[in-house]
């Protein structure tokens, strides 16, 4: 056993099956895989990184698993069981690709995908294989990709996963904003382990915790609305989206590389002197923290159902209609870049909820007496923190009523008109 220091939760203790994961260069290689990509040039703390997320979530799952052998509920889950949820709370991010999820937003293969073969095959998959037998590695990735049948599936995947409590608490921390807080202590003491209708177990939380897990979805929206969706951030966010694309249809690197790099390794990596132009000038300015300003920005609340849905959905079409803007606006190709965060269910929740009585609810976003109205709550909330945002180059200005005839035709009749060679703001 090994003992480690953390910011935030102290004291972290590594068994032998933790330590020999922690050796290979798969876990190792997220020491320098950021936790929030290119945050750090807001929040200059955030630097914090996928390594020191995964030995968090290493750490709650063992606490979790504690409280609720305390409590006689894993009496039938073996102990090599736990060990398995232990082990996919260590390992759930060695997909992640550098600067975190932007890359995702361009259509690269999700990370959980990428992590398929770094955990069945390789070291990784040898370490587990020897300690926790053959079938571990796929178990592992199971329950990382949330189609696990494990009655602890709920600690790894889901709407209180231990990964959700890890990160916000981390990510409030290192950025120094207050808005992370979340009841860490209540809410894993509330967790319970249910017998559904159908009769398998689940992972539940106990009626007791519903307000620390409220804690945790207002800390969610919070951090959405402050951190992640922070403007600076998205702005960067978008040009490095816009860097890795130009290099992808390049072949400044090869798509199937692309997850292996760290973040300081990819870009040295696309440092090269037969980068294009449009893919120089941004990587340029990331290195110096030349940000695109915003030109435009409207809240999700006034746009309208489905009004822009395509920025977030087609990254192909919305390069095409920042080239034609640029056009338009005689700019450089790359100088006007579209943003517009993908949907998420800022308050969703569903899991089991064990009553006061005995009886055992599925708590969802419809909620049940006594509860905030959740689905009410949550589409104001996510509306009023989401935005659509153009960004230029050197300040460039962008007239409001170009983006909304944009913005206001859907996805196809731009596609057609692009395709026609026709003017799209005309």
């Amino acid at each position: 056993m090994e003992i480690l220091r953390d910011p935030l939760w102290n004291n972290i203790r590594l068994d032998g099956l933790a330590l020999s994961l922690l050796e290979t260069p798969v876990v190792q290689r997220l020491r320098y895989v950021r936790q929030l990509g290119l945050a750090f040039l807001v929040y200059p703390g955030a630097t914090h990184s996928r390594f020191e997320h995964a030995l968090g979530a290493w750490h709650l799952a063992g606490l979790a698993l504690r409280l609720l052998d305390e409590r006689g509920v894993l009496s039938d889950i073996s102990l090599r069981d736990q060990q398995v949820v232990r082990a996919a709370a260590l390992l759930h991010d060695v997909g992640h690709y550098p600067f975190s999820h932007a890359l995702e937003e361009i259509g690269v293969t999700h990370h959980e995908e990428v992590a398929r073969p770094l955990i069945t095959e390789g070291d990784v998959g040898r370490v587990l294989r020897t300690v926790l037998g053959d079938s571990a590695p796929e178990e592992i990735f199971s329950l990382i990709s949330g189609h696990s049948t494990h009655p602890l599936q709920g600690l790894i995947s889901g709407s209180i996963d231990l990964d959700k409590i890890e990160y916000l608490k981390r990510d409030a921390t290192m950025c120094g904003v207050p808005y992370g807080e979340i009841d860490v202590d209540r809410l894993l003491n509330s967790l319970v382990l249910v017998t559904l209708p159908e009769g398998q177990n689940a992972v539940g939380v106990h009626e007791k915790g519903l307000s620390a897990l409220e804690s945790l979805l207002f800390a969610k929206y919070q951090m959405y609305r402050n951190v992640y969706w922070h403007h600076a951030v998205r702005s960067a966010t978008a040009m490095y989206k816009r860097l890795v694309a130009v290099a992808l249809d390049t072949d400044a690197v090869a798509a199937d590389k692309v997850a292996r790099f760290t973040d300081e390794g990819l870009l040295v990596h696309l440092d090269t002197p037969k980068l294009v132009p449009e893919a120089r000038g941004l990587l340029d300015s990331l290195r110096v923290r030349r940000l695109h300003k915003r030109a435009y920005e409207c809240p999700a609340a006034t746009l309208g159902e489905d009004v822009g849905e395509w920025i977030a959905s087609d990254y192909a079409l919305t390069r095409r209609v920042e080239n034609a803007l640029a056009a338009e606006l005689r700019l450089p190709m790359g100088a006007v870049l579209l943003d517009y965060p993908a949907k998420t269910q800022m308050l969703g929740v569903d899991i089991p909820m064990l009553r006061r009585d005995g009886r055992v609810e599925q708590l969802t976003a419809s909620g049940f007496e006594g509860a905030l109205n959740l689905p009410r709550l949550s589409d104001e909330l996510y509306r009023s923190a989401r935005r659509l945002r153009v960004f230029t180059a050197d300040r460039a200005s962008v007239p409001a009523d170009a983006v909304l005839r944009a913005l206001r035709l859907d996805a196809d009749t731009i596609q057609s008109r692009l395709d026609e060679g026709r003017a799209l703001l005309s």
